[in-house]
Formats: C-alpha cells, sequence, structure tokens
C-alpha cells in the first residue's frame, strides 16, 4: 500500500461506497474462474459491465443487506437485534435475485430472531459463510468511534443473526476492527495482531493462519465463499496493491465469490484510500434496489449521505 491523504469523512463514504462498487463490478464474474476480469479488461480499464443476471452497476444483495443494517442502526439509535433482523426477513420475502443458501434458510425458517441462527447451525453443522463479512461495512463505520472492544463485539451480534457459527463473529469482528484502524488513517495490516489478540481463543489459530503475511489465496483450503478465505483474499488484494482500482482488479480476479471478495476489499480498501480515489465510471451507474421496501434504488449519493448519518 502506497501513502494517501484522504481525511476521515473520505474515508468514510469510501468504506460503504467501496464496498457496493466491488459488489457491483465483481458481480458479472460470480462462480467465474480466475484471470476472468483480466481477461475481460486486458488494459486494466475496468468497467461496470453488468452481465450474469446483473445490470451495469446493480449491486447484489451483499449491499442491499448493508443498507438494511445501517438504516436500522440509524432509525432504532444503536444496535437492536430484532429490528434488523425483521428487516432482513422481510427483504428476503421479497424475492431479491440473489441470496445466500445458509440466509435464506436462517430468515426464511420461521424461528424467533434469537434462536433461527443457532438452530440452523446444530442441524447442518456447517454456517461459516462470508455473508456475515458482506453486509459489514456501515455497521463497520457506525461502531469505529466506540473502540476496539465494542466495534467487534457489535460485529460478533450482527453475525450471529444469520450465522451461528462463531467462526463467522470472530471475521466480522476483525473486519470491523480493521476498518476502524484504517478510518483513524492508519495502516489496518500492521493493525492484525492486535485484532487477532482480541479473536476469541478456540478460533484464534486458524484466523492467525489465513491471515499471516505470507498467506496466499493458493494456500485456501476452501472456497471463498467461506469466511476465512474471503477476508484473507481480501488482506490480500490489499496487501499487494497500491490503489482502490487495483485492490478490486486483484480481488475479482481470483474468481469464485467474485461479488463478495470484492465488496469486503472495496470496503477495507475505500476506508484506506477514501471515495476521492473511486472512478466516477464506477460510481455513476452504482444502484441498489432494495426488494421487499417498495421501488427504493438507492444510488451513490444516497449510500455518501448513509455513510455520513452512520459516522455522525
Amino acid at each position: 500500500m502506497r501513502a494517501h491523504t484522504a481525511d476521515r469523512t473520505d474515508r468514510v463514504i469510501g468504506t460503504v461506497v467501496g464496498s457496493a462498487v466491488g459488489d457491483a463490478l465483481g458481480a458479472p464474474f460470480e462462480f467465474g474462474l480466475a484471470g476472468g476480469y483480466g481477461a475481460r479488461f486486458p488494459d486494466g480499464v475496468g468497467e461496470m459491465c453488468g452481465g450474469g443476471g446483473w445490470d451495469p452497476g446493480e449491486a447484489t444483495d451483499d449491499t442491499q443487506m448493508a443498507v438494511l443494517v445501517g438504516e436500522s442502526l440509524l432509525e432504532r439509535g444503536g444496535l437492536d437485534p430484532e429490528d434488523m433482523f425483521e428487516r432482513f426477513r422481510r427483504w428476503a420475502a421479497g424475492e431479491p435475485k440473489d441470496i445466500g443458501l445458509q440466509t435464506e434458510q436462517v430468515l426464511g425458517s420461521g424461528d424467533p430472531w434469537d434462536l433461527a441462527a443457532g438452530l440452523h447451525f446444530q442441524v447442518n453443522g456447517r454456517a461459516a459463510g462470508n455473508g456475515s463479512l458482506m453486509r459489514a461495512a456501515t455497521s463497520a463505520v457506525y461502531f469505529a468511534c466506540d473502540g476496539r472492544a465494542a466495534t467487534m463485539d457489535a460485529a460478533r451480534r450482527i453475525a450471529a443473526l444469520t450465522h451461528g457459527d462463531r467462526a463467522a463473529w470472530e471475521g466480522t469482528a476483525v473486519l470491523h476492527e480493521l476498518i476502524r484502524v484504517a478510518l483513524e488513517g492508519d495502516d489496518p495490516l500492521r493493525a492484525v495482531p492486535d485484532a487477532l489478540a482480541a479473536v476469541h481463543e478456540d478460533h484464534r489459530e486458524r484466523w492467525a493462519e489465513v491471515l499471516a503475511p505470507g498467506w496466499h489465496p493458493d494456500d485456501a483450503t476452501e472456497f471463498n465463499g467461506a469466511v476465512w478465505p474471503c477476508l484473507a483474499s481480501a488482506l490480500w488484494a490489499l496487501r499487494t496493491s497500491s490503489s482502490f482500482e487495483e485492490s478490486l482488479g486483484a480481488a475479482i480476479d481470483l474468481g469464485g465469490d467474485t461479488d463478495t471478495v470484492a465488496a469486503v476489499t472495496g470496503a477495507l480498501a475505500g476506508a484506506v484510500y477514501g471515495a476521492s480515489t473511486i472512478p466516477p465510471r464506477w460510481t455513476a451507474p452504482l444502484h441498489v434496489p432494495l426488494p421487499g421496501y417498495g421501488d427504493r434504488v438507492l444510488r451513490t449519493p444516497d449510500l455518501s449521505a448513509l455513510a455520513r448519518a452512520l459516522a455522525a
């Protein structure tokens, strides 16, 4: 990463808009092979191309859920897990184009908000998908001023609404903390050891392994739809690039769950480099439909306003 001079407001907006941009940019390449983005844009100038059922600039469930998280925090004056869960449930009932299988099962179970994810995990034994990472940009901004312990605890509680596996809670907590550090103008990569020290001891060793400086996406033992390689790949993309644009290109070129890996990368890179470094050719077509909420569609100015309100 190179030096950067964004102010805090620019970083705040960069976190929320950057995550949405990564989501929309990566969506057309989802489940494709590695190198697909570079092959499509050999000159290195990526565009919001659309495809795979997505219009150019259209954000997916990743950003839709992040908006619901942010609006719940603002309208309820803090974390109200039941309210947030009900917003998720209303959105899922609105038949979004895409929704994670695990999230869909939890939200559609009919179980109470405080039991649904845990019951799902008991039955399935697997709940370490990256679905709690993908929506974390807004909550990371909201809780950043509360310090490490508070932001990591909030991340765990929000993750637990849909993911019963503590691995997902801890990964989302680490992401919250690294964004907090970046918003302060510090290097999130250098903050990884301190964040790991606050991870639950049962999960610390596994997270330390994938977040190590020498880790490479080729080292992943699961598909990057899992929480460990998703966050690790985002950090790798940040570590091996020197701009917002470069980091997203690296993330999407990994293939696989490209929208979510790029959404997480975009949140981190946006917090580091600031919204002013995001190309207008990406922010201009960006739009976020909200299934279940009428004809609402948020665009970049709406996301910027949401970010400012969350930081306030």
